[in-house]
């Protein structure tokens, strides 16, 4: 694997998560299912070189943001996933609806992953509405009162919701 390369060899993926995707978490039955495939393999527990901010959004969904300097170190896991995987994990994460973009990450191995920010379109009201203040993990303390998908308000985009919640 090459140091700037975010892709193997096999053409597998590099994705660093931080949040419903982890194990013990909401979301993480899509990772295990892509595991139990073959389509995913768990490379271990990995922090950002960088600090960043990780919020909580409505529904104490978390959300990683792109600004560098600001926040702590994050702590996630990090997974080598197939281009199946990666598509399955880009429509879980919005990212074709605007609710994250999937851009690089530098890992303080020195590693370069892809990670799921924050949309650039709301991140800095995200900021805010946090009090500009992050956390290091998505833990089950900040994930208490998470509300699946399937169980939030019907009729409203969750865009919408998030604009609500920095309003």
């Amino acid at each position: 694997m090459g140091g700037d390369n975010t892709e193997t060899k096999t053409n597998q993926t590099l994705i660093f998560t931080y949040g419903t995707l982890k194990r013990g978490f909401p979301n993480h039955n899509l990772l295990a299912e892509m595991l139990s495939s073959g389509d995913a393999a768990f490379l271990g527990v990995y922090t950002t070189a960088d600090k960043l901010p990780l919020v909580c959004g409505p529904y104490k969904v978390p959300f990683l943001l792109n600004f560098p300097g600001s926040g702590n170190q994050v702590t996630g896991e990090l997974y080598s996933v197939s281009d199946k995987a990666l598509v399955r994990i880009d429509e879980l994460e919005g990212v074709s609806t605007g609710h994250y973009q999937r851009m690089p990450v530098r890992l303080s191995s020195g590693t370069l992953a892809q990670a799921y920010y924050g949309h650039h379109d709301y991140a800095m009201d995200l900021w805010k509405r946090n009090g500009e203040l992050g956390f290091e993990s998505y833990t089950e303390m900040q994930a208490k009162g998470y509300v699946r998908r399937g169980d939030r308000p019907r009729g409203v985009s969750f865009l919408e919701h998030i604009k609500n919640f920095v309003s």
